[in-house]
C-alpha cells in the first residue's frame, strides 16, 4: 500500500513539475514589408521560460492578421511545439462595492448630462428640417408650379418661375442633405452614449467592472525546455488594410540631355497598430493575388447525340463534354530573415534614395530602405522615396497636324525595364516648370518611354487641303474621291530643329472599296496601317512643305463613313 501511495505521489509531482506555464511578454515591430496590397509585419520579443512546457503569450497584435501566414523563430535551447493566433476575452474584475457606488453614479451623471444636451441639439436640427420640408411643400403646391394661374400664359413668366423653382429647390435639398447628415451623426453618437449609460448602470448593479469593448488579439507560442532559458522570439505575419501607391516625378533638362526620375511610394495602413520607427521594404508583390497555376485536363470531342423526341421536335440536344480545370495548391514561403543593421555614417545630407537597395526576386522586386519610418494607423498616405535615377534621354519634336496644329517636344527615355517600375501617374517637370502629368504603364510598352513635354510655339505647322487636286466624280457605277494635302512647317527658333511629322491615308477591309495611295511624299509609309511619317530638319527661320495624295473608289449608291 505504501508503495502505491509513493508511486501516485511521484506521478503527481511529475504532473506539477511539467504543468504548462504561461508567460506574457511584450513585443515591438522592427520591420514591415509593404506590398501593393497588404503588408508583412516583423516583431521581436524577449522571453525567459522555466523548465517544462510554457505558453509564451504576445498580446495586442494586429486584428487583421492572417493566421495562415504566421511564422515563428526563437533563439535559445528549447523546442517550439506550436504557434497560433487566438482571441482572448477578458473577464470582469471584482472591486469593492463602496467604490462602485460613488464612481459609477458620478460617471452615469456625466454621461446623462451629455445625453440631455445632445437631445437638445437633435431637436434643434429636427426643427430646421421640418421648416425646410414645409417650405418645399409650399413651393411644390404653388399654383405657378402646377400650371395654374396667369404664369402659364407668358413664356417669360413661366421661364422665370421654372428658374426660381430650380434654384430654390436645389438650395433647399442641399440644406436638407447637410442637416440630415449632421442629424445622422448625432443620432449615432446618441446610441453610443445611451449604450454607455446602460453598461454603467449594469456595472453599478452587478458590482463588477465593465467588460472590455472587444477581444484581445494575441499570438501564443508553446515551447518546451529542460532548463531556464532566456532568448529572443522573432515572428512575422501578413496583415490586410495596408499597401502603397506608386508615383513618379520626372524632371528633364534639354541642356544636359538627362531626365531625373523620382520613384516614390505613398504608404498607407489602417491595421489598428502604429508602425513606430520601423524599417520599411517596398515590394511590388501582391500576396492576395492568385498564385495557383491552371492545368488542362483532356478535352474530349464527340458527335452530337439526338434523342428520338429531339428528332421529332427538330430541337437537337448537344451532349456536352466536360472540360474541367484543376488547380494544385502551391505554397509560397515568406522571407523572414532581414538584416537589422542601420546606416550611421557622418556625412553631408543625402536623399532617402541613397538608403534604398533593390532586390530582384523571381516574380517581383523589393526595395529595402535603411531608414526608420513612422506610419500611423490612420489610412493617410506617407511618402517614401524609393529611388532617384538619372536617365539618358534624346529629344525630338513631333506633330500630328490632322489632330492638333501644334508641335510637341518629346523626350525618349530608354532602359526603363531595369528600374522595376509599376503602372502609375507621373508628374512632369521641364526646365524647372511643372508641365502636367502623364501615365507610365511598363506592362504595355517596350523599354522606351515617349514623354511629351508640351507644345513649342516657335515651331508652326499648317495642314491644307489642296482644292485643285481634290475632287469627286462618277465613273460608271462607282464614285471616285481624290484628296490631296500639304503640310507646311516653319522654324522660328534660333537653332536647328528636327521634327517628325505623322499623318495617314485611310485603309479598309471592305473589298468593295478601293483605296490608292497616289503620292506619299517620300514618307515612311505603312500600307497596312496607312500611317505616314516624315523626319524633317529645319534651319533657323526655314520653312519646308511635304504632301500626299490618295484616291478612293466605292459604290456610288453607298455613303462612306469618314
Amino acid at each position: 500500500m505504501n508503495k502505491i501511495l509513493t508511486l501516485v505521489s511521484c506521478f503527481a509531482l511529475a504532473a506539477v513539475s511539467w504543468a504548462t506555464e504561461k508567460e506574457t511578454v511584450k513585443s515591438k515591430i522592427t520591420e514591415v514589408t509593404v506590398y501593393t496590397q497588404g503588408a508583412q509585419v516583423f516583431r521581436t520579443a524577449n522571453y525567459t521560460v522555466k523548465p517544462g512546457v510554457t505558453e509564451i503569450i504576445i498580446d495586442h497584435v494586429c486584428s487583421s492578421l492572417d493566421p495562415k501566414s504566421l511564422q515563428v523563430k526563437a533563439t535559445g535551447n528549447l523546442v517550439i511545439l506550436d504557434s497560433k493566433y487566438t482571441l482572448f476575452y477578458p473577464k470582469p474584475e471584482e472591486i469593492p462595492s463602496d467604490q462602485i457606488s460613488v464612481k459609477s453614479q458620478k460617471e452615469i451623471k456625466i454621461w446623462e448630462d451629455s445625453l440631455r444636451f445632445l437631445d437638445y441639439e437633435l431637436q434643434d436640427l429636427q426643427d430646421e428640417i421640418n421648416v425646410l420640408n414645409a417650405t418645399k411643400q409650399i413651393l411644390i403646391n404653388n399654383g405657378a408650379m402646377k400650371g395654374q394661374g396667369k404664369v402659364n400664359d407668358s413664356i417669360q413668366l413661366l421661364k422665370q418661375a421654372i428658374d426660381y423653382y430650380t434654384i430654390k429647390m436645389n438650395d433647399l435639398n442641399k440644406q436638407l442633405s447637410k442637416l440630415n447628415r449632421r442629424k445622422y451623426t448625432k443620432d449615432e453618437r446618441r446610441k453610443v452614449i445611451a449604450q454607455k449609460i446602460q453598461d454603467l448602470r449594469n456595472h453599478h448593479n452587478s458590482g463588477k467592472t465593465p467588460v472590455q469593448s472587444g477581444p484581445i488579439h494575441r499570438i501564443v507560442v508553446t515551447v518546451n525546455s529542460n532548463e531556464v532559458v532566456t532568448g529572443k522570439l522573432n515572428f512575422s505575419y501578413i496583415v490586410s488594410g495596408a499597401g502603397w501607391v506608386p508615383l513618379y516625378d520626372i524632371r528633364s533638362d534639354i541642356n544636359t540631355g538627362k531626365v531625373n526620375l523620382n520613384y516614390k511610394a505613398n504608404v498607407f495602413q489602417k491595421t489598428g497598430t502604429d508602425w513606430e520607427n520601423v524599417r520599411l521594404t517596398i515590394s511590388t508583390n501582391n500576396p492576395y493575388q492568385n498564385k495557383t497555376r491552371p492545368t488542362l485536363s483532356p478535352w474530349y470531342l464527340d458527335y452530337q447525340v439526338y434523342s428520338q423526341q429531339d428528332m421529332y421536335s427538330n430541337a437537337p440536344q448537344v451532349t456536352r463534354s466536360l472540360n474541367e480545370i484543376s488547380v494544385k495548391n502551391e505554397k509560397r514561403s515568406l522571407a523572414n530573415g532581414k538584416d537589422q543593421s542601420f546606416y550611421s555614417v557622418d556625412r553631408d545630407a543625402r536623399t532617402a534614395a541613397d538608403f534604398t537597395t533593390m532586390v530582384n526576386q523571381m516574380i517581383s522586386a523589393e526595395f529595402r530602405i535603411d531608414l526608420a519610418y513612422s506610419i500611423k494607423s490612420n489610412n493617410e498616405q506617407y511618402m517614401v522615396l524609393i529611388s532617384n535615377t538619372d536617365l539618358e534621354a534624346s529629344y525630338k519634336y513631333y506633330t500630328v497636324p490632322k489632330l492638333d496644329a501644334s508641335v510637341f517636344l518629346v523626350a525618349q527615355i530608354s532602359k526603363l525595364d531595369q528600374l522595376q517600375l509599376v503602372p502609375a501617374k507621373a508628374n512632369i517637370f521641364f526646365d524647372g516648370t511643372y508641365m502636367g502629368e502623364t501615365f507610365i504603364n511598363p506592362n504595355s510598352m517596350d523599354d522606351t518611354l515617349y514623354l511629351s513635354l508640351g507644345k513649342d510655339p516657335n515651331l508652326v505647322v499648317k495642314r491644307t487641303l489642296v482644292q485643285k487636286d481634290s475632287r469627286e466624280r462618277i465613273v460608271s457605277n462607282q464614285k471616285e474621291k481624290s484628296n490631296s494635302f500639304t503640310i507646311e512647317l516653319k522654324n522660328n527658333k534660333s537653332i536647328n530643329a528636327t521634327v517628325v511629322i505623322q499623318d495617314q491615308i485611310p485603309v479598309t477591309q471592305n473589298t468593295d472599296i478601293i483605296i490608292e495611295a497616289e503620292d506619299t511624299g517620300k514618307s515612311k509609309y505603312n500600307p497596312v496601317t496607312g500611317l505616314m511619317e516624315w523626319e524633317v530638319t529645319l534651319k533657323p527661320k526655314e520653312s519646308k512643305t511635304v504632301g500626299f495624295k490618295y484616291k478612293i473608289k466605292y459604290n456610288k449608291d453607298q455613303k462612306l463613313n469618314f
